[in-house]
């Protein structure tokens, strides 16, 4: 004869024991941390206070601790570079960026430039020109700072800005055949909207 096995009991559910935050601590006698005041952006100032000298009619657009942009007319701005690249020591590009100003028919390139000297690799300098929309031509700045190539190649793709100078300004990211207005352009309406 066999022998039916009983039926074994279905085993427990495991469980697992979340973890428990610790209780805060907190003590009646501990005053409340003040907020630490923003640093004096004192290299910022020496710098905008040499190009300035150097450079009056040039606007200082803003100041912070380690960052400073600042503005140069068209004709000028090669200078203004070539100061801030040779004297400063501003060696490289960081980034070279487009603004399109539509409202004021303008297009704005800023050039960011950064140096490798001790105590000064956490700086950047925004240097910005600005032309008309309809006729956005200025020259490269390949020859101030050789790794503008590539960073102007994409803002000439993306904002239609000509560099003069500039050995190839093919399409990079976009199709060959885009025949488009350039797609960072304010008035470049997607067609997929």
């Amino acid at each position: 004869m066999s022998q039916a096995k009983a039926p074994q009991p279905a085993p427990a559910p495991r469980t697992t024991a979340l973890p428990v935050a610790p209780p805060a601590i907190t003590t009646a006698t501990s005053p409340p941390i003040a907020p630490q005041p923003k640093p004096e952006p004192i290299r910022a100032k020496g710098l905008a206070a040499q190009i300035t000298s150097k450079f009056p009619d040039v606007k200082v657009d803003w100041i912070k601790e380690r960052r400073l942009k600042v503005t140069s007319s068209p004709e000028k701005v090669r200078q203004v570079a070539l100061f801030i690249c040779r004297d400063l020591g501003f060696d490289h590009i960081s980034s070279v960026s487009g603004v399109d100003w539509i409202a004021k028919n303008e297009l704005e390139i800023v050039y960011f430039a950064g140096s490798v000297r001790p105590g000064w690799s956490d700086f950047v300098v925004a240097l910005a020109e600005r032309i008309s929309r309809d006729n956005p031509v200025v020259h490269t700045m390949m020859e101030v700072w050789p790794g503008a190539e590539f960073h102007e190649r994409e803002t000439h793709e993306m904002f239609g800005i000509n560099f003069q100078g500039h050995p190839n300004q093919s399409h990079l990211l976009l199709p060959e055949d885009w025949s488009d207005l350039p797609p960072l352009r304010k008035d470049y309406v997607s067609p997929g909207r």
